[in-house]
């Protein structure tokens, strides 16, 4: 079964755009990946699947329930962590999270008190008293604590300290052996490529490509790093050229026969080449 599955989803703001025409299917079970900087439609597309807001057109289903009209079924099986939490003011950490369990009908304190413990959470504080990354601990708790099939997590490690950030993909990385499905929105490539099976990477609102994140970091671009002098003017295939105290470095896809050529009319003293990492595909996206 299909954890989510969108066609054509489409959010307006009035006359501003949101997201168009989102097709999309994450299965059951999946890590995966949702890529795009801020303002490009992460934020938007969890919210219309999760039925915060209704969509404009098209249509979703969450865990082979409706997005419009089953929704509290959605709710009830999905741990959501928004981007930025807000609680209501004058409770304590250990309130929230008891609210939390109550809400969904279930008993959660075992679960909540490991969870406490690995995020090094103090529950006796009261949340207008915590700092931003702590008030994140408490949202995670709320979004793990009753053992959700779905987890989907907008941007989840900002505020977290690198320690806790380790913690909490072990967290995560626990629970997907499980078999629960983590739909994971970030702007942070390396936190997609070194967790997720499978990503999207979304522009303008719209689906660029979706893929095997094997498959998305591959390309037939390499990164070239050149220590000397060399004339690169007129050679095709070079790109994003960075040059800082003899050192020149560029992404190349193009007739490498050309390239040695040029390297060896320079004056070269050492050479590497690398296959570039996720975030240069990404970007090589973006300028596209």
């Amino acid at each position: 079964m299909e954890a989510i599955k969108t066609e054509n989803l489409t959010k307006h703001y009035g006359k501003a755009r949101g997201i168009e025409q989102i097709s999309l299917t994450v299965e059951e079970g999946e890590f995966f990946g949702f890529i795009g900087p801020n303002g490009a439609g992460k934020s938007t597309t969890i919210r219309t699947l999760l039925g915060l807001i209704s969509p404009t057109g098209g249509q979703a289903a969450v865990l082979g329930f409706d997005i419009v009209k089953e929704k509290e079924k959605i709710l009830a099986e999905t741990g959501y962590l928004p981007s930025e939490a807000m609680f209501h003011p004058g409770m304590r950490v250990r309130e929230v999270l008891k609210l939390s369990a109550d809400l969904r009908k279930k008993d959660c304190r075992k679960a909540a008190v490991s969870l406490c413990e690995r995020l090094q959470l103090d529950t006796s504080r009261k949340v207008d008293e915590l700092s931003f990354g702590n008030r994140k601990k408490v949202a995670i708790v709320c979004a793990l604590q009753h053992d959700p099939k779905l987890l989907v997590l907008d941007e989840p490690t900002s505020g977290l300290d690198p320690l806790m950030q380790k913690a909490f993909f072990e967290i995560l990385r626990e629970r997907h052996e499980k078999g629960t499905t983590v739909f994971l929105s970030s702007h942070i490539l390396s936190e997609i490529q070194h967790n997720c099976s499978r990503a999207a990477i979304i522009r303008e609102g719209r689906i660029l490509v979706c893929d095997s994140v094997e498959a998305l970091s591959q390309s037939n671009a390499r990164r070239v790093t050149v220590h000397g002098s060399v004339e690169l003017e007129g050679l095709p295939g070079v790109r994003d050229r960075k040059e800082s105290e003899g050192v020149i470095s560029f992404l190349y896809s193009g007739d490498m026969k050309a390239l040695l050529r040029m390297l060896a009319a320079g004056d070269v003293s050492d050479l590497s080449v690398s296959e570039p990492d996720l975030e240069e595909i990404f970007m090589h996206y973006y300028e596209k």
